[in-house]
């Protein structure tokens, strides 16, 4: 357009222009058919600013404020959906709590837990659901993807390597070996890459623990019980604030962690027959890895019951300080004064294995439970934060442009009078 406008003395002088009336037709068409170009596509995209906007950048977020909206979406999605289902799942909670206890022994495991959930009512395991356990459900599981992506992408920064696949990303093909750039292959960029998959849910898990690991021992103990063990083991503000047992659930959330978000995206993405690939594939492909990470979870989810069992009860289920050979009242008496005692991870270990050997940690019963109270909301988590939470973020972040927007056309004449 330029080169038009400067072939064109005429526009710019006084001077009659050399110019024939023909090739100054011809000109002014090319002039207009690129003007036309030029503007189209101002005008129809939903990204940029209208013409008569005073601000033409108010539309355009800046990159770490797209990120930081998205990244808040997120978690809030995955906060909402993980109260919905654990609500929903509070019976198959209460079952898989007493299965992965000291409550529950010898033969017809499953059938005891049961009992035991339901004892007090078919509502019972709902009764025990405060507000206190909704928000610490949201908090887990926001603060679970909202710290996963955190470190994620904050480790990916400062090392200098790819986030782990997301969204639309998994339906594409594998990168090709040929693809690959000299760096990939470079060993340092390799151990940076391991170093960041291997950090990112350590983090996460580990923060997602001091977010609701006092909850649920809340939940297993009672309120009133977990302050009276507070209350006599005399711990210090922090250790109140992450409750007991907490190593234990630290690691059963690392191991969940990464098979939520770093096993399951990178090998449905590499490895999934691409012809294959669909939003119900990766449901049901989230579903079977969430199988295979809870039979390494359930372990830790056993040590943790167990853990918590022997903080109150000593060997072979018998109130701590309770003995034989004094009336009831004596036992009770000294059982109330010796409430509690803090936790020895290699004696809980030991005499475990002791008691009950290798099925004190793994049986098939204990690993089915653990499935049914957190296949449905684990097993489909990947499945919802690919397929689901994607579909909204245009929407969100149209109503963040438009907001931005609003504040730009507020804040600039402000200052443009030196306000």
């Amino acid at each position: 357009l330029s080169k038009i406008y400067l072939a064109m003395p005429s526009i710019n002088s006084n001077q009659s222009s050399p110019v024939s009336s023909q090739e100054h037709s011809q000109a002014s068409t090319i002039m207009d058919k690129e003007a036309q170009e030029t503007i189209t596509p101002l005008s129809s995209s939903s990204a940029q600013p209208s013409a008569t906007s005073p601000h033409h950048d108010n539309l355009l977020l800046p990159t770490e404020l797209q990120n930081s909206i998205l990244v808040a979406y997120r978690s809030i999605g995955i906060g909402t959906f993980g109260v919905v289902m654990r609500f929903v799942g509070m019976p198959l909670e209460k079952i898989a709590l007493f299965m992965n206890s000291s409550q529950v022994t010898g033969k017809h495991q499953f059938a005891q837990s049961i009992k035991l959930t339901f004892q007090k009512g078919v509502l019972s395991p709902y009764k025990v659901v405060g507000p206190a356990s909704l928000v610490a459900w949201f908090m887990q599981y926001s603060v679970m993807g909202l710290a996963f992506q955190f470190f994620d992408h904050a480790l990916s920064k400062a090392l200098g390597v790819a986030p782990v696949y997301y969204g639309d990303e998994l339906m594409e093909p594998p990168p090709s070996p040929s693809s690959n750039t000299n760096h990939n292959h470079d060993a340092t960029h390799q151990i940076k890459s391991i170093t960041k998959t291997i950090l990112a849910p350590i983090l996460a898990g580990s923060l997602e623990s001091t977010v609701a690991n006092r909850a649920e021992v809340q939940r297993y103990y009672g309120p009133t019980k977990l302050t009276a063990i507070e209350s006599h083991l005399k711990w210090n503000p922090a250790a109140r604030f992450c409750g007991p047992a907490f190593l234990s659930n630290a690691m059963r959330n690392v191991i969940m962690c990464n098979t939520s978000f770093i096993l399951t995206p990178i090998t449905y993405k590499l490895y999934y027959p691409q012809e294959s690939k669909s939003q119900g594939s990766l449901f049901w492909f989230g579903m079977g890895m969430n199988f295979v990470g809870n039979a390494v979870a359930i372990t830790q989810q056993a040590l943790w019951g167990r853990a918590l069992d022997y903080a109150v009860y000593a060997d072979g289920g018998a109130v701590v300080g309770a003995t034989s050979g004094v009336t009831a009242n004596t036992a009770t008496t000294t059982a109330t004064t010796q409430v509690a005692r803090n936790i020895s991870y290699s004696q809980v270990i030991k005499s475990s294995l002791q008691k009950d050997g290798i099925a004190a940690f793994f049986t098939v019963p204990k690993w089915a439970s653990r499935i049914l109270m957190n296949a449905p909301v684990q097993g489909s988590l990947p499945w919802f934060y690919n397929n689901v939470l994607p579909l909204g973020e245009d929407s969100v972040l149209g109503v963040a442009r438009t907001l931005y927007g609003d504040v730009g056309r507020i804040i600039v004449p402000f200052r443009n009078r030196g306000g």
